[in-house]
């Protein structure tokens, strides 16, 4: 098959290394910029493994990557996702398969309605791998891999031979949702990154500066905790109002093995694969200050959080604490 990645960050690294790497398929990337890119692309994983992979072709000709792909796999921001899915609209063949590596940034809505109403559509629930760059364009690192995934499918009448490719692909076992909301619906970055951020920065004001640069997991606090928990009470009432299987999102606390505030942060702050990452902040004169455009903002409060507050207001559901860190975050971003 041929394998269209849209997206040079750091999962799009990773995955294309990753599935590459195994040549049972050709791989390509469609990036702003090729020119930074090598064909052949190194991922470090745990335990010392390492993967060389062999990409077939980088292009930013959207003509040339999409026309003849089989799967074309979204691995953008959220605020990419409509402008990609307009500009390979026009080439895309009507077999080939459209996903993104994670859902839960709006990618089901926009593709409704942006494509063809029978384009076949695949989303993840939550992304495949843990994933940084190392050098862009030549090697990343994989952190962490997932036991198991969970995938949504629109408009194909066997969706469980797409599932088949993609575990495949991915090296993980994937089983079917029976909804796109089950995917497009997360309680993880969409509500993990903005409740510790809130309760990091919702105090600071202009001027302010700090001394040393938080860590945004192994210093996680209980307030952080308790937002978070609340957050997720307020998605899993709306998810009682939508067509979703009891369970299919597991709330935070089931997610996580823990009882409380305090065991979901002890449970936060020692997971290996979230270590050493920091809080998103920009130097300054005399130290640090938040860096409100950074991706943790200009993805998870508008194509995250407000995705989820959307919908509440949309069937009727109560969400002070949602509508609260969501009025905080935008208003970083004004």
């Amino acid at each position: 098959m041929k394998v269209c990645i849209c997206g040079g960050g750091n999962i799009g690294h990773v995955i294309a290394g990753f599935v590459s790497a195994q040549k049972r398929h050709e791989v390509c990337i469609l990036t702003h910029h090729p020119g930074q890119w090598s064909q052949d692309v190194v991922i470090e994983a745990p335990e010392g493994k390492t993967f060389a992979g062999h990409l077939n072709s980088v292009s930013s000709d959207v003509q040339q990557m999409v026309s003849d792909a089989d799967i074309v796999l979204l691995c953008l921001p959220g605020y990419a996702i409509r402008e990609t899915l307009l500009l390979v609209r026009d080439y895309l063949p009507s077999q080939t398969a459209v996903g993104s590596v994670v859902s839960s940034t709006g990618f089901f809505f926009e593709a409704l309605d942006v494509l063809p109403a029978n384009q076949p559509l695949f989303g993840f629930q939550r992304v495949p791998f843990i994933s940084r760059i190392i050098e862009y364009g030549h090697s990343a690192r994989l952190m962490g891999y997932k036991d198991s995934l969970s995938m949504a499918v629109e408009h194909t009448a066997h969706p469980e031979v797409l599932r088949d490719v993609m575990a495949e692909m991915l090296q993980t076992p994937i089983q079917l949702l029976n909804s796109f909301y089950e995917a497009s619906l997360s309680n993880s970055n969409p509500l993990l990154h903005p409740s510790r951020l809130y309760s990091l920065w919702k105090d600071w004001n202009e001027g302010e500066v700090f001394s040393h640069v938080p860590l945004f997991y192994e210093e996680w606090t209980e307030e952080a905790a308790r937002l978070y928990i609340q957050m997720d009470d307020e998605l899993q009432t709306l998810l009682e109002r939508l067509p979703v299987r009891k369970g299919s999102i597991a709330t935070v606390l089931d997610y996580y093995e823990s009882v409380d505030a305090h065991t979901l942060s002890q449970k936060l702050r020692s997971i290996e694969a979230f270590k050493g990452i920091l809080a998103p902040v920009k130097k300054v004169e005399g130290g640090y200050v938040p860096d409100f455009k950074s991706r943790y903002f200009t993805e998870d409060f508008p194509y995250g959080l407000q995705i989820v507050q959307r919908l509440t207001r949309q069937h009727g559901v109560d969400s002070p604490v949602i509508d609260q860190v969501l009025q905080w975050g935008l208003s970083r971003l004004a």
